[in-house]
């Protein structure tokens, strides 16, 4: 502390006062000079009067250092104003940098919390899609038991069904034992009925009889004939490959198997002869057979 009092011994009042009378010297000396008419370089005096007792200083300045010394004042203004108007551009833009990263902080964990409920959300609908895979697994299980049980019904039904009126040698039974359904009626252009089986569904009798023939062609690949009583001779056309369970000279009975399906929407051409001319099947065949 006392090294810095050795090197600026004055206070700031003492100062002031210094530096008014030695710009006033300085303005009493160039009046002079003036009026003196001297011819000497011009150059300005500052003088440091001190009121305490302490030596008076005086400092020379040249016109062109003092020139340079207001350049470099103007120069510090332009930078204070140039810093003073950048801060308040900062303000104005959002404010100190320390806000601008709250901001952005903010922003992030927006982004974030967002980021997490599509994520969650994105879960659900994975699991509601679970869920469903599995209800439409179960609806399609109970779907194949309830058509199981409709055929097995089927079956026992017909089985039941009292032999007599199955068995006096008139054709008068369905010729499939499964699902299946109607492509064609019988026509005089094709004297047949069409339907369309399904995989391991059997091709039967449709009245006890005697198979005649076991054989195919070119548009047949399994072409089974059986001879009723009464004059009726049914045949069972199949267009596609079956297994064959029927033998030529057999005897058979009113719902014993001649075939079995081996392809879906296998079609069968089904024929009744009576007294060896085609008649429509559906004018013998009983509504519940």
């Amino acid at each position: 502390m006392a090294d810095r009092l050795a090197l600026f011994p004055f206070t700031f009042v003492e100062t002031y006062d210094m530096i008014v009378h030695g710009f006033y010297s300085v303005y009493e000396r160039g009046k002079n000079m003036k009026r003196k008419g001297h011819n000497h370089k011009e150059s300005f005096s500052i003088l440091f009067i001190s009121h305490a007792g302490q030596k008076n200083r005086q400092i020379n300045i040249s016109k062109s250092a003092s020139r340079v010394i207001l350049f470099l004042l103007i120069f510090l203004l332009l930078i204070l104003f140039g810093s003073a108007g950048f801060l308040g551009w900062i303000i104005y833009q959002g404010g100190v940098p320390g806000s601008g990263q709250n901001n952005l902080r903010a922003e992030i964990n927006l982004q974030t919390q967002t980021i997490q409920q599509l994520e969650a959300e994105k879960e659900n609908l994975n699991n509601e899609m679970q869920a469903l895979a599995q209800e439409n697994e179960e609806l399609r299980r109970q779907a194949e038991t309830a058509m199981a049980s409709v055929n097995k019904e089927e079956k026992e039904e017909t089985d039941s069904e009292p032999e007599e009126a199955l068995d006096d040698g008139i054709p008068k039974r369905y010729p499939s034992s499964s699902t299946s359904s109607l492509l064609s009626n019988y026509s005089e252009e094709s004297p047949y009925l069409s339907i369309s089986t399904h995989e391991e569904g059997n091709i039967v009798a449709t009245g006890s009889g005697t198979v005649v023939a076991v054989s195919s062609d070119d548009t047949y690949p399994v072409i089974v004939e059986v001879e009723h009583e009464k004059g009726y001779k049914t045949r069972y056309l199949c267009r596609q490959d079956a297994e064959v369970k029927a033998t030529e000279g057999a005897q058979v009975e009113a719902g014993d198997t001649l075939f079995t399906i081996i392809t879906d929407e296998t079609q069968l051409d089904y024929q009744i002869l009576f007294e060896g001319e085609a008649i429509d099947p559906l004018t013998v065949i009983e509504a519940k057979g």
